[in-house]
């Protein structure tokens, strides 16, 4: 799986070994990987950068049979009003999570057809609402939800299973830090009154979908926190 070395890639590797699952766990950070590999039976650390082509082809060799790619690799890294976005973040955010998404799944497809496996996207309610200085993740999300069903289609004769889990707001450690360039109050600030989902909480949608027989394709699964019924429309406490 990609994007493995925190939040919700983290998590999602430690409950697919915990299921049972030998898991490559796969992201930039190898002391992270490091770190969780040693803590978790059944995972195994993999560098990958999905920007680098290179590091994706290395990734491919390193696991010539596949049955499940996970593919979790994203992240948000603005939240400008269209008038002041920065084109080169927006391409950057693109580039993460939608064309890092097809570099992977490219590069791995031929072991998924032979096995007739599965692909699970973590994706995100920003792939179906907009919101107020969201512009270039949710366009990035879109776009990602269009790549599911595209794939879909692609590869339902070739036996493929492909999936997606979309969670709304889902407090992690780095996701908000991140996109605020490291301003930690003002992440905090996101999820104050708001008992947000976890990385464990969409872990198990991940590891519930791929669970499922081998005759059932879980399209989509959306999942929020109860006080988040919309965009606009999020109870504080």
């Amino acid at each position: 799986m990609t994007g493995a070395s925190s939040g919700i890639g983290a998590a999602t590797a430690r409950r697919l070994a915990a299921d049972g699952w030998t898991v490559v766990a796969a992201a930039r950070r190898l002391d992270r990987l490091g770190a969780l590999a040693a803590s978790t039976p059944g995972i195994r650390p993999q560098a990958l950068d999905v920007t680098d082509p290179r590091s994706v082809e290395d990734l491919a060799d390193a696991v010539p049979d596949c049955d499940l790619l996970v593919a979790n690799a994203g992240g948000a890294y603005d939240l400008d009003p269209l008038a002041d976005a920065d084109a080169e973040t927006w391409a950057r955010t693109y580039d993460v999570n939608v064309l890092g998404t097809v570099r992977t799944v490219q590069a791995l497809l031929p072991a998924l057809r032979r096995s007739r496996g599965q692909v699970v996207l973590t994706g995100s309610t920003a792939g179906r609402w907009v919101y107020e200085g969201g512009g270039g993740y949710v366009a990035a999300k879109h776009a990602l939800a269009a790549l599911r069903e595209t794939l879909r289609l692609e590869e339902v004769a070739h036996g493929l299973r492909v999936s997606e889990v979309a969670p709304g707001m889902v407090a992690t450690e780095e996701f908000s830090v991140v996109r605020f360039a490291g301003d930690a109050e003002r992440a905090a600030a996101v999820y104050a009154g708001v008992d947000a989902l976890t990385a464990d909480d969409v872990a198990d949608a991940i590891a519930w979908v791929a669970s499922r027989p081998t005759h059932v394709n879980i399209d989509l699964v959306q999942l929020t926190p109860q006080q988040q019924a919309g965009v606009g429309k999020v109870v504080r406490r």
